[in-house]
C-alpha cells in the first residue's frame, strides 16, 4: 500500500534506485543515460519532457548534476523520503567503493584488478551513453533551432573551452529570445519519435507549496546538519586539525563545482597538494584514475584526498581510523547540500513549469545540454580509446584531439563489442556492463 503522496510504490522505487546505483559508471553523462534508460524508457513513471526539466535544474547548481537529477526524480516520485533514499543510494556504492580502493592503495598501492574490470567498464560506458545522445536528442530537438544550439553548445565547450556555466546561461538567454520560433511543447504529452506519454501523469506527481515557512525551515536544517560534523570536529580534534581543514575546504568547493567535477578538479589538485601537502606531485592523477573505476558521480575523489591526507597527518589518532574519519566526513559536506538545493528549490521550479518564458529558456539549456551530454562523452572516448592525447591552439580554438598511434585495439573492440549489445541485440544496460568487466578483467589477468 503506497504512502500518502506516493506514486510509485516507496519499496519498488527503492528497488530500482538500487539498481540504478550499480549502474552509475562514466561520470554524469553515463549516469543520465542510465537514468534516463531505465526512468523514463523502461519503467515510464516519468515523461522526457518533464525529465529534461529536471535535469535543467540541476544543471544551474553547483555540485554533481547526475546525483541531484536523481533526488529531484526521487521527490517527485515519493516525496521528500523518496529524494533522500535516492540521493543516498546514488553514492553508496561509489563511496564504499571509493574507501576499499584508497585503502588498497594506501596499503598495497596496487589496482590491478580493478584497472582491469574498468577496461572493460569504460567501453561499456561509451556505448550506453553513445545511445543516450541519440535518444534524448530524437525526443528534445524537436525544431532546427535547437538542433544548432545543440551543436553550437558542443562546439563551444570542445573547440573553444567556453566555461560550462557560460554555455548554460546563453542557452537560456536564447531559447527566451527565440520562444515564438522554437515552440514550447506541451507537459505530458507524446514527443518526437512516436514515444508514448508515461504511465504517470505530470499532475500526479508529487509536489510542495513553496512559502517562506518551508523555506526557512528546510535552510535551517539543511545547514545544520551539513556543518555539525565539522564543529564536532572542532570540539573534539582541535580546530587546527586535519578533519576541520578538510571539512571546510571542501564544504566550500561544493558550492563552486558549476560544470562538474573536471571543473573544479584542477583547482582542488592545487590546494590538495601545495597548500595543504595532503597528496604527493601526481596523486590526484591517480586518485581520478581510481574515482573513474567506481559507480557514482566523479567528485568522489575527492574521499581520496581525505583518506590519504588524514591518513599522514592523524593527529593523535590511529592513521587508518583518521583516515575512514575523514573520507566519511567530506563525503557528508560535500554531497549534503546537494539535498538542500533539490528540496529548497524544486517547489518553486515546478511552480513555473507552466510559465512560458521559463519553458522557452528551459527549452534552450536542454539543446544546450545535448551537447554537454555529447562532448562528456567525447571526453570519456578520448581518455579510454587513446592512451595519449595533444591540444591544438590556433587563435581562441583549443581543441584536445588523440594521438592516433596511441590507439588501444582491446578498447576499440570492447567497445564495438558493447555497441553491438546495446544497439542490436539491445540488452539491458546492467547486462551490457557485466559482460563487458568480465571481457576487462579476464584480458587484463592474461596481460
Amino acid at each position: 500500500m503506497n504512502r500518502p503522496g506516493d506514486v510509485v510504490p516507496l519499496r519498488e522505487a527503492t528497488k530500482t534506485w538500487f539498481a540504478i546505483s550499480l549502474m552509475t559508471f562514466g561520470g554524469p553523462a553515463g549516469q543520465i543515460a542510465v537514468m534516463q534508460h531505465k526512468l523514463v524508457d523502461e519503467k515510464r513513471w516519468i515523461g522526457q519532457q518533464r525529465f529534461m526539466h529536471a535535469l535543467n535544474y540541476c544543471m544551474l547548481l553547483p555540485g554533481p548534476e547526475a546525483q541531484q537529477l536523481a533526488i529531484y526524480t526521487g521527490w517527485l516520485l515519493n516525496g521528500s523520503l523518496g529524494g533522500l533514499i535516492a540521493g543516498f543510494l546514488f553514492v553508496l556504492p561509489g563511496m564504499l567503493a571509493m574507501l576499499a580502493l584508497s585503502a588498497v592503495y594506501i596499503g598495497a598501492g596496487s589496482t590491478t584488478v580493478v584497472s582491469g574490470l574498468f577496461a572493460g567498464l569504460a567501453p561499456a560506458v561509451i556505448a550506453i551513453v553513445v545511445h543516450a545522445v541519440r535518444r534524448v536528442s530524437s525526443r528534445a530537438l524537436h525544431h532546427p533551432l535547437l538542433v544548432a544550439m545543440a551543436v553550437a553548445s558542443f562546439v563551444a565547450l570542445s573547440a573553444f573551452a567556453v566555461p560550462f556555466p557560460v554555455v548554460i546561461l546563453l542557452a537560456g538567454v536564447i531559447g527566451w529570445l527565440l520562444r515564438d520560433l522554437i515552440g514550447v511543447a506541451p507537459p505530458g504529452h507524446a514527443v518526437a519519435g512516436g514515444v508514448p506519454p508515461p504511465l504517470i501523469s505530470d499532475d500526479a506527481l508529487h509536489h510542495d507549496s513553496p512559502s517562506a515557512r518551508r523555506s526557512l525551515t528546510i535552510l535551517g536544517v539543511g545547514l545544520v546538519l551539513w556543518f555539525a560534523p565539522v564543529a564536532v570536529a572542532a570540539a573534539i580534534f582541535s580546530r587546527d586539525s586535519v578533519f576541520v581543514d578538510q571539512g571546510l575546504f571542501f564544504s566550500g568547493a561544493a558550492v563552486v563545482t558549476f560544470g562538474g567535477a573536471y571543473a573544479v578538479l584542477s583547482y582542488v589538485a592545487h590546494q590538495a597538494v601545495v597548500v595543504y601537502g595532503w597528496l604527493a606531485p601526481g596523486e590526484m592523477v591517480k586518485g581520478l584514475a581510481l574515482a573513474e573505476t567506481t559507480p557514482g558521480p566523479l567528485i568522489m575523489v575527492v574521499q581520496f584526498v581525505a583518506f590519504v591526507g588524514a591518513y599522514r597527518n592523524p593527529g593523535s589518532l590511529d592513521p587508518w581510523v583518521a583516515a575512514v574519519l575523514a573520507s566519511l566526513l567530506v563525503t557528508w559536506v560535500t554531497f549534503v547540500p546537494c539535498f538542500l538545493f533539490i528540496f529548497l528549490g524544486a517547489p518553486y521550479v515546478e511552480r513555473l513549469r507552466a510559465n512560458r518564458h521559463l519553458g522557452a529558456a528551459l527549452t534552450g539549456i536542454t539543446a544546450a545540454v545535448v551537447g554537454v551530454i555529447a562532448d562528456l562523452a567525447v571526453f570519456f572516448a578520448l581518455h579510454n580509446l587513446f592512451d595519449a592525447a595533444r591540444s591544438l591552439r590556433w587563435g581562441p580554438v583549443d581543441l584536445e584531439v588523440p594521438v592516433l598511434s596511441s590507439w588501444d585495439p582491446v578498447a576499440f573492440a570492447l567497445t564495438g563489442v558493447a555497441l553491438t549489445m546495446v544497439f542490436w541485440l539491445r540488452w539491458s544496460t546492467l547486462r551490457v556492463l557485466g559482460v563487458c568487466a568480465v571481457l576487462g578483467l579476464a584480458l587484463s589477468l592474461l596481460g
